[in-house]
């Protein structure tokens, strides 16, 4: 009898390590004149009620998954969407500076919502260039690749090979992770939904393999 090779759902290899990139929950509208309160010079709303609502059903999801560690950003938005997965694995967030969302200049504490929304021509100028930069004072795309590729560098290092961490972001950070790992234009991924689930695998031999983006089925309509 022929030997017979069957398909198979994809595993891991042994050594690498998975990520699983979950974005915040909804924020806090934003007011025209009335900004958010900064935090080393990102804007730092905390989540809405819909984000709350959100981030239970993230927990629910993943409450399920072995997890070696779970990250944050320390803005308010990543560790509020943290805790309620946090209080069901009994685990402490760690905090990962370097993967707080792209640092907008003036256009902080909410103004960048407005205008994407008002279709700001600057802001669609950013959009078309795929370049956080043309905004005033924003950071460069050199910048935020190299402070995301030590921010995933230090996720690494804490989980270890064979291991699953998850970490709690934003949006524009994924697109950055998700355009690292595919080679992509640089903003093919920012359009990640609050408390979507996307699985980044890392080869021990650095490789990045992205297994899915933007996972919405746990929200079924939550928030």
């Amino acid at each position: 009898m022929a030997q017979r090779y069957s398909q198979h759902a994809f595993t891991p290899p042994p050594g690498a390590t998975e990520i699983i990139l979950i974005r915040h929950g909804a924020s806090v509208d934003a007011i025209p004149g009335e900004r958010f309160d900064l935090v080393d010079g990102h804007g730092d709303p905390p989540l809405s009620p819909a984000g709350q609502e959100q981030a239970r059903a993230v927990a629910d999801r993943l409450a399920g998954e072995a997890l070696d560690a779970l990250f944050v950003t320390g803005l308010t938005r990543t560790v509020q969407t943290a805790a309620p997965l946090a209080e069901r694995l009994g685990v402490e967030p760690r905090v990962v500076t370097d993967l707080r969302e792209v640092r907008l200049g003036d256009w902080e504490g909410g103004e960048f919502r407005i205008r994407a929304q008002n279709r700001d021509p600057v802001a669609m100028q950013a959009v078309a260039e795929e370049r956080w930069d043309v905004i005033p004072g924003a950071e460069t795309m050199e910048a935020l690749a190299e402070r995301v590729r030590r921010g995933i560098d230090a996720i690494l290092e804490q989980t270890g090979p064979d291991g699953r961490a998850a970490a709690v972001l934003h949006g524009g950070i994924i697109g950055e992770v998700c355009r690292q790992a595919t080679g992509s234009r640089p903003f093919a991924f920012v359009h990640s939904d609050n408390c979507s689930i996307s699985r980044l695998v890392v080869l021990p031999d650095g490789r990045r393999l992205l297994r899915t983006f933007n996972d919405v089925a746990h929200l079924n309509g939550a928030g």
